[in-house]
């Protein structure tokens, strides 16, 4: 089981990730909290990542959390009746954590409304593609088939309705010939790694907040496709 107690800071901003798979994003966050800011010596994160939760018993994303020293727990979807039941379980786990953030990062289950709604305006996810094109799976496949000269990510607040939750942060990629789903794939997760830790440094800076369902970022509102990432968008 997780214990509440961890190392981190008494005053640091706790983040609690969800994941199902390889972890690849949880990753560039583990690295983010482990890099010191230059000038704060504060972690570059803005927060200590206090708990990783999974669906997946196999997920390696769980070792890179333990090689890291961070509290694992895993939750089988097969042991509850429902979505709902299984999603009130999480809601206690993960509110034993006292979370000011959670990160979805691959956490492959659609969340039931209850839980997105127990933790509104604090939950962040990451989608592999340019929304509102291509909610849902297998999204850089559909980009290749539809013959799309760019494709990206979209880094979300979580709602109820399905990767269409405000958005934050988008960045593009460019489609080129050659391109199969593996390449494809794998110039979007070098951006994805990029963006992650600056959309969650943000929030847990405070610069980033859900204001009546509208994105702000310091104290500005946020158009309708987020920030478009060019250079360097942690300035």
């Amino acid at each position: 089981m997780i214990s509440p107690e961890t190392d981190a800071a008494p005053d640091a901003r706790r983040v609690v990730v969800l994941i199902s798979g390889n972890g690849s994003n949880l990753q560039a966050l583990i690295d983010t909290a482990q890099t010191k800011d230059g000038l704060s010596g504060a972690n570059s994160l803005g927060g200590e990542i206090v708990a990783v939760i999974s669906d997946k018993a196999e997920a390696f994303g769980l070792e890179r959390a333990r090689q890291a020293n961070i509290p694992t727990l895993t939750l089988s979807a097969k042991d509850f009746p429902s979505r709902e039941t299984y999603d009130l379980q999480l809601a206690r786990l993960v509110e034993e954590q006292q979370p000011d953030l959670i990160v979805l990062a691959g956490f492959m289950r659609i969340l039931s409304p209850a839980f997105v709604i127990k933790f509104h305006g604090k939950l962040l996810n990451i989608h592999p593609s340019l929304l509102p094109k291509y909610k849902g799976l297998h999204t850089h496949r559909r980009a290749l088939q539809a013959g799309d000269e760019e494709h990206g990510l979209s880094i979300h607040f979580v709602t109820e309705e399905l990767d269409g939750g405000p958005l934050i942060l988008q960045s593009k990629v460019t489609v080129t010939l050659d391109d199969d789903e593996a390449s494809l794939a794998s110039k979007v997760q070098v951006q994805e790694h990029i963006l992650y830790p600056i959309a969650v440094r943000w929030f847990l800076q405070g610069r980033l907040q859900l204001i009546s369902n509208y994105p702000t970022l310091d104290g500005k509102p946020l158009p309708i496709q987020g920030v478009l990432y060019q250079e360097n968008p942690s300035n």
